[in-house]
């Protein structure tokens, strides 16, 4: 890309739980840090957060701007209200373009640029979606507990949603002609009271984002008041591609390799939050942002003379 020098000391990707964190642990040890951010958060569809100690049940926006309105107040930080859009390795550190035409540069990385869910095509779905269509029985299930839930099956893991969203309230397992579970596991849910219905669901029904029903194939009506459902995710850009960054498969799509520094096997390249995990939270990508931050930094330092690497 032409960029000579490098701009910042570390460039972080992404600006929603995982990113600000990082950002935060680098702006403290007084890091040069650019943050870029497209302002398109995972969690944008829903209107509480739920599991962030002394912050339970906050909007979502809510909580990013107060992090961010703090993390502006460290004289090192930038923000780029932009998208990457390519990074590549330069002879300093790597250098991205904006959609802007921009270029940065930075010695080392931090990508937490997240993952984009893909539920089932089913009408009434998607304008629920992080409302009464949830994802997550730790961050929603608490408002839902004692009403008419279900499971939507969409792969192999709906099986397991399936036998613990029984913890919040009376279950059904819709298996929508994906799964059928075997003798063991039809055990394991009806003594746990799971109602395993074999129809299809075709629509959600009800008012507004609320679901009050699903209408089966068979032209049934069953009364549900939240559905939960493991969509297929997706990696939001191809940053980590372009950089040769591994992968690994998990149960729901694919996700960056890390280790428990949250190195990519890219040297220099540091991943946190949902798009560097099989399992996903806002808690968990604070705390993966942090270790991000602190060993982006730690990164830094090993290469001062004299130095030893650990």
């Amino acid at each position: 890309m032409g960029v000579e020098g490098s701009d910042y000391e570390v460039v972080v990707v992404g600006g929603s739980f995982a990113g600000l964190s990082a950002a935060l642990m680098l702006a403290r040890a007084r890091k040069r840090v650019l943050l870029i951010d497209a302002g398109r958060p995972r969690n944008r569809f829903a209107a509480h957060s739920h599991g962030v100690m002394g912050h339970d049940g906050k909007a979502p926006e809510e909580l990013i701007a107060e992090a961010l309105a703090q993390l502006m107040g460290y004289p090192s930080v930038s923000l780029k209200q932009a998208t990457a859009t390519a990074a590549e390795r330069t002879a300093l550190g790597f250098a991205l373009r904006l959609n802007s035409g921009e270029r940065v540069s930075g010695r080392k990385l931090v990508l937490a640029t997240g993952v984009r869910d893909v539920p089932p095509d089913l009408p009434g779905l998607r304008e629920r979606w992080g409302r009464s269509v949830l994802h997550c029985p730790y961050c929603h299930g608490f408002e839902y507990a004692g009403r008419p839930l279900g499971v939507l099956a969409t792969g192999d893991i709906s099986l397991h949603q399936a036998l613990l969203i029984p913890e919040w309230g009376p279950t059904t397992y819709f298996t929508q002609e994906l799964t059928d579970p075997d003798e063991a596991a039809r055990r394991q849910l009806q003594a746990l009271g799971v109602r395993i219905e074999p129809v299809p669901v075709i629509a959600l029904q009800g008012e507004g984002a609320a679901l009050s029903a699903v209408l089966l194939a068979d032209d049934r009506t069953l009364p549900i008041d939240a559905m939960f459902v493991a969509p297929r995710i997706e990696l939001t850009c191809d940053l980590p591609l372009q950089l040769g960054c591994e992968l690994a498969d998990g149960p729901l799509g694919p996700y960056l390799k890390v280790d428990e520094l949250r190195r990519t096997s890219v040297p220099g390249v540091f991943a946190a939050g949902d798009s560097a995990a099989p399992m996903h939270s806002a808690a968990m990508a604070l705390a993966a942002g942090a270790m991000a931050g602190l060993s982006a930094h730690r990164a830094l330092l090993e290469e001062r003379p004299g130095m030893l690497a650990a």
